[in-house]
């Protein structure tokens, strides 16, 4: 196997990871190894390194699966993940939800109190879940936890004497994948059932993806995990991605005044002491906010909602590079890294440069495959939802910056957080912040506790 020490500076190299009781590994950086590992689907599999650890919070869904059962759930999203469906959902299903959100923001600008945007772009995505359910909270924890599987090679010794809150926490995320498919199926089986048991009108596109899924699958415990997969990996990610968007753009001010800059441009007709209600589908395109959209996808580049991704081998492969690998061993990359490659990015890689991706014109110009900017995975596995991910985004972001002011809440327990510290990410599969990002919120042009309607 090829090996020196990883080195954003100087170029790309493969190195070996060798961790007694574990399986051979390497971790790849050249966009042409990730090329041969993401479309050669067939070779490079899930495999049970990786099953092993998430089984007990992901089991059959589509985040776990290989071969027919990955197939079938991936021809269930496409349908889900139609255009049709996004229009509806940014037309129809999300103004109502940033009419509530925007409803909670002015609460805090009238009281002055501190708020957590990394929870409230997590209540905005779960949409009628909020983060501070029971389900929300034994996922997050579930989710950590498995992060922390991957790390430790005696974590099952570890959840034999102290595994009984996860254990709990696994229940509670399968309590909940079975409820929301059962009363998917009512539905189906009684057309005229459009409430749930709390008598609340269900999310429309929430059963249309389970009932994509019932279209396909005929298991409903695999339905269950396929579900509870999706929504999930929408969920988690695009929060985190939003919280750590705006945390750039809080140490960044020039950046916040260009993307307002563009907002008022595209809507010139809107008065800045109106709320943004307009927003649809056709107005959060790039060709329509293009600055908006890079900086979105300048954070993704450093801040990727999933940080590393791995696969295994079921045969003997050689990569691009020339490195040998034999069956049975564990292939790491990670888009955290890569997003700060000099030989990818230039020498400015580290920088928070949105325009990076625009050309003269102001559009966006820049291209990047999948393989030197693989945050949406590559290949036949690439992320469905990525179109839904960046036109929610950029939806949220010209609804808040629009009509809100936000100044990020440094506290000292935190380390020193403000601009003599960086704020960290918290051990998970994913890339939330840790502490969340405590700001105090203001309306557009009103001084503090004033929020104009």
């Amino acid at each position: 196997m090829a090996g020196d020490s990883p080195n954003h500076q100087t170029g790309f190299s493969t190195f070996e990871i060798s961790v007694p009781s574990l399986p051979p590994a390497i971790v790849i950086s050249d966009p042409k190894n990730v090329e041969h590992v993401l479309k050669n689907e067939e070779l490079f599999i899930k495999g049970t390194f990786f099953r092993s650890r998430s089984w007990d919070l992901f089991g059959n869904g589509i985040i776990n699966a290989d071969g027919d059962l990955w197939r079938i759930q991936r021809k269930a999203g496409l349908r889900f993940f139609s255009n049709s469906n996004l229009k509806i959902f940014l037309d129809e299903a999300l103004p109502p939800i940033l009419d509530d959100t925007e409803t909670f923001l002015d609460a805090a600008v009238n009281s002055e109190e501190t708020v957590d945007m990394q929870q409230v772009f997590l209540d905005l995505e779960q949409m009628d879940m909020p983060a501070s359910l029971p389900f929300s909270k034994a996922f997050d924890f579930a989710s950590g936890a498995i992060g922390d599987r991957f790390h430790n090679p005696f974590w099952k010794i570890r959840e034999f004497v102290f595994g009984a809150p996860l254990r709990k926490a696994f229940v509670e995320v399968k309590k909940f994948g079975n409820e929301i498919v059962s009363s998917t199926v009512a539905k189906r089986q009684n057309p005229s059932t459009a409430t749930d048991n709390s008598g609340k009108t269900r999310n429309p596109l929430q059963d249309n993806l389970i009932n994509s899924l019932l279209d396909h699958i005929q298991d409903h415990q695999v339905v269950e995990d396929a579900a509870m997969n999706y929504l999930s990996a929408g969920r988690d990610t695009t929060a985190q991605s939003l919280t750590w968007t705006l945390y750039l753009l809080l140490r960044h001010p020039e950046h916040q005044e260009s993307l307002f800059g563009e907002l008022t441009r595209a809507f010139p007709s809107m008065s800045r002491s109106s709320a943004l209600r307009s927003v649809t589908y056709d107005q959060v395109q790039p060709v329509a906010l293009p600055y908006t959209h890079s900086v979105f996808t300048e954070t993704l580049r450093l801040c990727p909602p999933v940080p590393f991704e791995l696969k295994e081998c079921v045969a003997p492969t050689t990569f691009p590079d020339g490195t040998w690998l034999p069956k049975g061993s564990v292939v790491i990359w990670v888009p955290w890294a890569m997003g700060r490659s000099h030989k990818i990015w230039g020498d400015d890689s580290e920088r928070f440069r949105p325009d990076r991706w625009l050309d003269a014109a102001g559009s966006i110009g820049l291209q990047k495959s999948a393989f030197e900017f693989p945050v949406f995975n590559g290949g036949p596995r690439t992320c469905l939802g990525k179109k839904l991910a960046e036109l929610l985004a950029v939806a949220v972001l010209a609804r808040l910056m629009w009509r809100y002011e936000f100044a990020e809440v440094v506290k000292k327990e935190l380390g020193g957080c403000g601009r003599g510290g960086e704020r960290k990410s918290q051990n998970s599969l994913t890339l939330p912040m840790e502490d969340g990002l405590p700001v105090k919120v203001s309306r557009r042009g009103c001084a503090p506790g004033l929020a104009r309607q």
